[in-house]
Parts: structure tokens; sequence; C-alpha cells
């Protein structure tokens, strides 16, 4: 049997830095935390070492978050940015980033996001998303240029827009 209340010390924050940045809304990644651990309260599962739980709590969060894209694709609704990146980013280039991550492939932000926000190994990953480790890999890799590129036209505005005596007479 699992102890769930040692997984919930344990990867609480990470799994709800990787939903919040998922489903781009930080009261759905509370609630949507809260049901991996309900989850995960009811499962006979036996573990057999710290990277096989993380990897299994990150399998039903990534489930528990397609699911949560499947019932409400694009509903027009404002999103709040999580709460640890508000205070250091601005309103535009947080609107930017949330674009740009939903513009990536399902799987491809996945892969980021399990990397970026929750700091998952290559090979928990791989193990979350049936993959290999080199494929994960290989997937941030492609992420991280496509999301360069859709944020370098934003960001570079943002920036010019900033800069003191950006507007010169001529």
């Amino acid at each position: 049997m699992v102890n769930v209340e040692a997984l919930f010390v344990q990867h609480q924050e990470r799994v709800f830095r990787y939903l919040c940045r998922a489903v781009g809304h930080a009261e759905t990644a509370r609630d949507l935390t809260q049901d991996v651990f309900v989850r995960a309260t009811g499962a006979p599962t036996a573990l057999a070492d710290d990277a096989s739980a993380r990897a299994w709590l990150f399998t039903i969060a990534r489930n528990l978050a397609l699911d949560h894209h499947r019932r409400s694709r694009r509903r027009d609704r404002p999103l709040d940015p999580p709460a640890s990146a508000s205070g250091r980013a601005t309103q535009e280039v947080t609107a930017a980033v949330r674009e740009a991550l939903a513009r990536l492939g399902d799987l491809d932000r996945d892969v980021f996001l399990m990397r970026e926000t929750a700091g998952l190994s290559y090979a928990d990953i791989a193990r979350v998303c049936a993959l290999s480790p080199e494929a994960v890999r290989s997937r941030i890799h492609r992420a991280r240029l496509e999301l360069r590129s859709l944020l370098a036209a934003p960001i570079r505005h943002r920036l010019r827009g900033e800069l003191p005596g950006s507007t010169r007479n001529k």
C-alpha cells in the first residue's frame, strides 16, 4: 500500500506547479492537485522507489490535465498566472508565455512543463509519458526552440516599450 501522506508532503508543490502551467488557472490546478492525491489514496499500488512513485503521481496529474483540456477545449475565460510567476513577469509577457505554451502539442507541452516547472528528470518524464529518455530530451529541445520562436516578437516588443528613450526624435 502506498503512503499517500508521505507522497503528498514530498511532491504536492511540484505537482501543483506542473498543473498550474498545464491548465493555466491556479484554482483549477489546486482542485486537480487534490484529485491526484485522492486518486492515489484509493490505489493499492506498491511502488519500488521514490522515482516510481513520482512517475506514478505525474502520470495521474498528466491524465487529469489532459481530461481537463478535453472537457473545456478553448473556453474563453481569463486565466490566472501561477502565484509564483505573477511577481516576476509583466501581465503581457505572462499572457504571451501562456499562449505560446498552448500552441505546443500536448505531449511536447507536458514534457517541457514536467521538466521546467516540476523539475522531473528525463528518466521520470520518460516513465510518465511512455517515451525513451532520448525522446524526452529531443522533445524538450524542440519545445524550447518553438517557445523561443513564438516568444521572440512579444518579448522584443515589450523590451522596446520599457527601454528609456526608446522613442527617438529624428
